[in-house]
């Protein structure tokens, strides 16, 4: 174990001496570097600035850091990557001069001095965050070093992209953030706006072999801290009875299972492809929610997200107590103000499904708190402040 960590030191050593010595190369002014979730997607608020930047700002150089795993995707859509850690990586890495992720960065990166970091996060938050957490119970780390190397990594963004008023306040108090905050909406859920019509379901729904007759169930829960082999180990027990789902839904509905991008370990269905299916390494949730009539979530901000496309949301929420009060801990009391009811179990959920009633005019409250900036122009506000600065 000790060679194993001196090793890793080293490692990390000579990594951040590589990127600050091809730091000193000259910068390119143009050259904009973008990852989403550890290099693992293709998919959230920086795909979204990505392809607003592709229609209108033509002049730019935009390319992704990918996981040398996970480049199928960009390579059947010609979308430039790079793969995350090789000495190419290292070389734009430093001579960038912007980055936009919605993840942290390795802890041994050190930013250029010439680089603009837009650090987008990847979510409204509904569990505590960061220097709110009451207990960190991740593996391999302890609640001060996790909150020492968060905010170490916070002080290297110079914008950082909120949703809603809400998420402002916490952002900065949470990240301990000091730099230039954007409240402009997210740039992700332009596409849940300009996007939602029949032409661009049916396109998706073609994808999945989604017959017409059929409507769509998207389950997205969250990971659980405590559910864990070791550092960066995560797994996910599947409580939904899909079985007794399809015995009651089955006629009228399929499943999409979309799992958080921690879990390591894929599902094992114990029911047929035709009544269920593991979307989980699809590059980009926003097009499972265009094409699903109703989800199924926790405590995941995917029903931030879903919201505003005024769709039924259920809470499947099993373990609510133990979640709430031992593992994260919340925000606001999800019992009163979530857009959808609360079940716990697998029964409770299919009478809900039988007895589901149009949202529309349901949790106006809600929508105003958090989705008043959703109007399908946050890409283009984030790009323009960002990016059409002056002197460049």
């Amino acid at each position: 174990m000790v060679k194993k960590l001196k090793k890793m030191n080293l490692v990390k050593w000579v990594s951040r001496s590589l990127l600050s010595l091809l730091a000193m190369l000259p910068v390119r002014k143009k050259l904009v570097l973008f990852e989403s979730f550890s290099g693992k997607q293709y998919s959230c608020n920086p795909r979204a600035i990505y392809e607003h930047m592709v229609a209108e700002n033509p002049d730019f150089d935009l390319i992704w850091s990918v996981n040398k795993r996970n480049v199928k995707h960009f390579e059947e859509n010609d979308v430039p990557y790079v793969k995350r850690l090789s000495f190419k990586w290292f070389l734009i890495m430093a001579r960038a001069k912007y980055w936009v992720s919605n993840s942290r960065m390795p802890n041994w990166v050190k930013k250029p001095n010439h680089t603009i970091y837009l650090q987008t996060w990847h979510g409204t938050p509904l569990k505590k965050l960061v220097a709110d957490m009451e207990e960190v119970k991740m593996p391999g780390v302890n609640k001060d070093e996790y909150i020492r190397n968060f905010h170490k990594e916070v002080a290297q963004w110079d914008y950082l992209i909120s949703p809603n008023h809400y998420s402002t306040e916490i952002f900065k108090r949470a990240f301990d953030f000091k730099n230039k905050l954007l409240e402009t909406g997210y740039p992700r859920n332009d596409a849940l706006v300009n996007h939602n019509h029949a032409a661009a379901i049916k396109k998706i729904k073609e994808k999945f072999s989604i017959p017409e007759s059929k409507k769509v169930i998207l389950y997205a829960p969250t990971w659980r801290d405590h559910h864990n082999s070791g550092p960066g180990d995560y797994h996910f027990d599947l409580q939904l009875d899909l079985k007794q789902l399809q015995a009651s839904l089955g006629q009228e509905y399929m499943v999409l299972l979309r799992l958080h991008s921690f879990i390591s370990k894929k599902l094992v269905l114990d029911v047929d492809k035709s009544f269920a299916i593991d979307v989980s390494n699809y590059y980009d949730i926003n097009e499972l929610y265009l094409i699903s009539d109703l989800l199924i979530t926790d405590y995941s901000s995917v029903f931030f997200d879903y919201a505003i496309l005024k769709r039924p949301i259920l809470f499947f929420t099993y373990d609510l107590e133990e979640y709430r009060d031992d593992i994260r801990g919340f925000y606001f009391s999800l019992e009163t103000e979530a857009p959808g009811p609360l079940v716990k179990t697998t029964s409770d959920l299919i009478k809900e499904i039988q007895s589901l009633k149009n949202p529309i005019n349901s949790y106006e409250a809600f929508r105003k708190k958090f989705l008043s900036l959703e109007d399908g122009y946050a890409s283009k506000r984030v790009v323009n402040e960002v990016f059409n600065m002056k002197g460049e």
